[in-house]
């Protein structure tokens, strides 16, 4: 199977399937995706997203976001939610280049961690409902807030970290892509920070590692301020991972 589906404008939409978890289990194929901002959909795009047949939508970005670059366009049979789980916005062409960019982000995502607990809590159920796939989640690069729910997800199905901090290095790929659409939107501005666009391993690495000393574990964070339980958790491993013994 694939996992880097090509669109002209999308630059980082991929499947979550085939990860593999502590038991030998591993995740169905399309039926879970991760993207930049599907506002972007129009034409041979948009015909390549409909024919995926996905069925639900979670825009992770603000809705001053959605009003300036617009979301997923409207169709019948397409379940839609707008849930910002980042509560305190920052400009990342901005972030002062002394800094250690990859503690920086880091921090940023702990910030979310803890400010949006109830829309992640939201998203976690709406990706743990059987009825609700194939789904598709999405922030403006499909990089910080999708990465930081991926990470949750496949953490919380027992994938390895490793194979957790593979898949959001993954972004990697579409960065000189995410650059040129920065800076074909924002003309005569400069870029400060030379991290733009950069997702290394080390920065969920580090967010995963400060979740696990502050609760122990992510499925500590989890319990404690998601008020994820052994249900839901069960009914995520239901909906998203294949049986036992499937290839």
């Amino acid at each position: 199977m694939t996992r880097h589906i090509a669109f002209d404008r999308l630059h980082n939409f991929r499947d979550l399937g085939g990860y593999r978890t502590a038991d030998g289990r591993s995740l169905r194929w399309r039926r879970l995706y991760r993207s930049d901002s599907l506002g972007k959909l129009q034409g041979q795009d948009l015909s390549r997203f409909q024919a995926l047949g996905i069925r639900t939508v979670i825009d992770l970005r603000y809705p001053w976001e959605i009003s300036a670059r617009g979301a997923v366009p409207v169709r019948d049979g397409l379940d839609y939610h707008n849930l910002s789980i980042e509560h305190r916005p920052y400009d990342q062409a901005e972030i002062d280049p002394a800094l250690d960019p990859w503690r920086y982000l880091a921090d940023r995502y702990a910030e979310v961690a803890s400010d949006g607990a109830k829309e992640i809590r939201a998203a976690l159920e709406l990706i743990a409902d059987p009825d609700s796939g194939p789904l598709v989640f999405h922030c403006a690069s499909g990089k910080d807030r999708t990465g930081l729910i991926a990470a949750l997800v496949l953490s919380l199905l027992d994938v390895p970290e490793d194979d957790i901090a593979a898949d959001f290095a993954l972004t990697e790929l579409a960065t000189e892509r995410l650059l040129a659409d920065w800076q074909a939107a924002n003309p005569g501005r400069t870029m400060r920070w030379p991290g733009y666009g950069r997702a290394p391993e080390q920065v969920i690495r580090l967010f995963l590692a400060d979740l696990a000393a502050a609760h122990g574990s992510v499925h500590g964070y989890a319990t404690e301020v998601l008020g994820v339980d052994h249900e839901l958790t069960g009914r995520l491993r239901e909906s998203l991972l294949a049986p036992a013994g499937s290839p």
